[in-house]
């Protein structure tokens, strides 16, 4: 719900161009940089786990996406997956975009992957009740698991 009361995007300028030129990538979140995009934790998660891959580059339209910045994305979610399944035991995954306000998107002005971790028996990952969300541990500390893989992960 903090999410969702917040400022529009549009008045506070892009977060992942925030994120993206910051240098404090603990305090951010920040999972990974490569060449053309990187990964993040989502702030406001779906379920535990919940990580986003964004481009450098400002836009929207996925059309214009280089084939360097296609191929890192695609690259990046596949690692996701990877660090995902053995640090939170994920059965399945939502992976995907929502482009345009009318789809969804909640920043719809820089595009973004979602990589969404699922597990047998969990509830419907939108659900919000009494406007509130449970997360079995904080961002921070799902932060420092996910990153301890990452680094496994890459050195192979």
């Amino acid at each position: 719900m903090d999410y969702v009361g917040s400022e529009s995007t549009d008045k506070i300028g892009c977060i992942f161009c925030d994120f993206a030129a910051a240098e404090n990538d603990e305090e951010n979140l920040v999972i990974s940089r490569g060449r053309y995009s990187f990964v993040i934790m989502n702030r406001y998660p779906y379920s535990v786990g919940h990580i986003l891959i964004a481009p450098y580059r400002h836009t929207a339209n996925l059309v214009s996406l280089s084939d360097e910045e296609k191929l890192e994305i695609f690259s990046l979610s596949q690692q996701c997956v990877s660090v995902l399944q053995e640090t939170m035991n994920a059965d399945g995954f939502n992976i995907g975009m929502n482009l345009g306000r009318v789809a969804g998107a909640g920043i719809d002005t820089h595009l973004h992957l979602h990589v969404v971790p699922r597990w047998n028996g969990d509830i419907n990952f939108m659900s919000v009740t009494s406007e509130t969300k449970v997360l079995p541990e904080a961002l921070r500390v799902t932060r420092r698991k996910i990153l301890d893989e990452w680094k496994l992960w890459s050195a192979t």
